[in-house]
């Protein structure tokens, strides 16, 4: 066709610029790949929201669109979404949940349970605050009843305080006369959720299922002590690294540091 290149990016409304120039991503496209694909290696069950966080965390100036953009240009899966539950609503349209407004106003625990690689079964004791998202205690034993339940909690109002209410389900080793006498002696309330109502303890139940997902099934343990470790360096990771999309995609408990030049002086 003899027809001009001026002509015919006029007649197609397009820039003759892009007869001449290849597009090209930006210069640090390839690092930012390599680091959000090595993210997405180590945390395989995050999404792009949390990988962006991690990103800005770790220094790049990025936001969760091109951050999408590259995810999805590289093939990488999005996490399944939990399925919405309902909540339990009395006859009066009430509806029986507590809402933790602040820091030690509801605390909540439950148990997951687990095998090691030889079988034999361990169980965790979960401990959050429910307003802070914060795990503030995983015990893991082989067997786990009233009695460490009691120790757990006592070692935790002694650096924490007590908070205001105590939620659970009504397994045997939270409705026991011993913890419900224990809990009242100390000053707390008890808030026992309905039976067959695990949604009213949503907040454990959630961080249950990101344990379980995020590191139980993935991870085989030899021994208790192993598990014991691992657990523990997780709940460590959860507190002060991991984006929670509740909190801004911000970790319950980040860390902090003070500058060397801002510290007090000893004298």
């Amino acid at each position: 066709m003899n027809v001009s290149e001026r002509r015919v990016c006029r007649v197609l409304g397009q820039h003759r610029s892009t007869q001449r120039r290849l597009p090209q991503g930006r210069a640090d496209e390839d690092r930012l790949v390599a680091d959000m694909i090595e993210l997405t290696r180590q945390y395989g069950r995050y999404g792009y929201r949390r990988i962006a966080a991690l990103l800005r965390d770790a220094g790049w100036q990025v936001n969760d669109k091109r951050v999408e953009r590259l995810w999805r240009r590289e093939g990488l899966k999005v996490p399944m979404k939990q399925p919405k539950k309902g909540r339990l609503w009395l006859n009066d349209g009430s509806c029986v949940r507590l809402r933790p407004e602040y820091r030690n106003h509801v605390w909540s625990y439950d148990f997951v349970h687990h095998r090691t690689e030889d079988g034999r079964a361990f169980r965790t004791l979960n401990i959050l605050d429910e307003h802070s998202r914060e795990c503030l205690a995983i015990r893991v034993k082989r067997k786990l009843n009233s009695t460490e339940v009691i120790d757990a909690l006592t070692d935790l109002f002694i650096l924490r305080g007590v908070p205001a209410y105590i939620r659970s389900d009504n397994g045997p080793e939270f409705v026991a006369e011993a913890v419900r006498s224990w809990i009242k002696a100390v000053g707390a309330k008890t808030a026992f959720i309905e039976p067959g109502s695990p949604w009213e303890n949503g907040y454990c139940e959630s961080f249950n299922g990101r344990l379980r997902d995020e590191l139980l099934n993935g991870e085989i343990f030899y021994s208790l002590r192993e598990a014991q470790t691992i657990i523990e360096s997780w709940r460590n990771h959860y507190n002060t690294k991991r984006p929670h999309s509740a909190l801004g995609y911000r970790p319950p408990a980040p860390e902090t540091t003070v500058p060397m030049d801002q510290r007090p002086t000893m004298h």
